[in-house]
């Protein structure tokens, strides 16, 4: 090796730890000030009240306040869009759930990349859906849903909590694996699309565990499978898509913590152990149990892996059906 190659081979390395330096002096001090957490949703809702259980016990954790901040619309956009331009040093970062991946997938102009313009922090739990239909239907198994689905001209109608949501794509998958003819209604949110399912104004929802489980109670409405890969607890008699007929349909909603990409790697391992402990805590694993759900523990590299697969499937059903993008 020649002198100039040894120079710059020196320079290179120098420069690559004094890099390494800079991020633990600046992971060391993380964090000085207080902490937003985004929640691309509007208050009151869901996804808004375990943001905020979990924020309380990252606080407790770190020392400083983690500041909710609402930033509803565009199915959740708005809000990743504001963490995705945030500066990447860990004050700001997004609670992310299952609809960061669908909307990313059937919006066609998203003013940010969901893979390489975020640094996936850590997942906090996953839960199944529940495919459910009205009482008017008069139908108790999937079996009996394919069947009167077919003797329709006019097929099913499912409802949504809007385009992009989980529940729109997980009903997309549905009438792709059962060949069932089936109209999708989206409405502005879960609760408005609860309320037609109940009146028997649409046949079908797939719909999140809390959304629903209030009604299942009452006979309002009729529990055909659960989208997990197992039952659940909470609907024990209740099967599983794949053993109600209908293989290779898993679909689960998660929730979980995104950081700006470019993140000093050193915050985004701190955060991600302080939001694995919160997850791990009674608090949460009581909250998520009673929805259907369980909290997870996940690495960054693994939090990433999972949400680019679940992109790609996302994909691959928008792909091969007729799905106009927003």
């Amino acid at each position: 090796m020649n002198l100039f190659k040894k120079r710059t081979f020196t320079s290179l390395l120098a420069a690559m730890s004094l890099a390494i330096s800079v991020q633990m002096a600046h992971a060391a001090e993380f964090p000085t000030r207080p902490i937003t957490l985004v929640v691309p949703f509007a208050a009151g809702g869901g996804t808004d009240s375990i943001a905020r259980e979990i924020g309380k016990l990252m606080s407790d954790r770190l020392g400083q306040a983690v500041i909710i901040e609402n930033r509803g619309g565009a199915g959740g956009a708005i809000g990743a869009d504001l963490v995705a331009k945030a500066k990447p040093d860990g004050y700001t970062l997004l609670f992310a759930t299952s609809t960061f991946a669908t909307n990313a997938v059937i919006s066609a102009q998203l003013p940010y990349d969901p893979i390489n313009d975020f640094s996936p922090v850590a997942m906090i739990g996953r839960g199944p859906l529940l495919l459910v239909s009205s009482r008017q239907l008069n139908t108790n198994t999937v079996s009996e849903l394919i069947a009167i689905g077919k003797g329709r001209p006019e097929g099913l109608s499912y409802c949504s909590a809007g385009e992009g949501s989980i529940n729109h794509l997980a009903g997309e998958l549905l009438r792709q694996r059962t060949g069932i003819p089936m109209t999708h209604i989206p409405f502005k949110g879960s609760g408005p699309a609860t309320i037609e399912l109940l009146a028997g104004r649409v046949d079908i929802f797939v719909a999140t565990v809390p959304t629903i489980l209030s009604h299942t109670k009452d006979g309002q409405i009729s529990v055909l499978a659960v989208t997990g890969a197992k039952r659940s607890p909470l609907f024990p008699n209740v099967p599983t898509m794949s053993q109600a007929g209908i293989p290779n349909f898993e679909v689960n909603t998660w929730w979980g913590v995104m950081a700006p990409a470019k993140t000093p790697q050193a915050i985004v391992d701190q955060l991600n152990k302080v939001i694995n402990e919160a997850a791990a805590s009674n608090t949460i694993k009581s909250r998520l149990q009673n929805e259907s759900a369980e909290a997870i523990r996940t690495t960054p590299a693994g939090f990433k892996k999972e949400l680019q697969q679940e992109i790609n499937l996302w994909r691959s059903i928008v792909s091969s059906s007729n799905l106009n993008t927003k």
